[in-house]
């Protein structure tokens, strides 16, 4: 079954920002974020986690101290 739908400008922009390469569909999208909100939606803790670890990790890292060691 096809189908069409209404997409606002806005939203039509954001979809074409996160294609991974030009030729991209917008279905091809689409599905790709349908299966991400599944897995998130049956394993929502390790989304969760994820998301509170990178922002701590990146705390940890991204500063100049580590930096300095790298070029030692």
């Amino acid at each position: 079954m096809e189908t069409t739908i209404q997409l606002n400008r806005p939203l039509i922009e954001s979809l074409e920002n996160m294609r991974e390469y030009p030729e991209q569909t917008y279905e091809e999208l689409i599905e790709k974020m349908a299966e991400k909100l599944k897995t998130c939606q049956e394993n929502p803790s390790d989304d969760f986690l994820y998301n509170v670890q990178k922002e701590k990790m990146k705390e940890l890292w991204d500063n100049k101290e580590d930096e300095e060691w790298e070029n030692v």
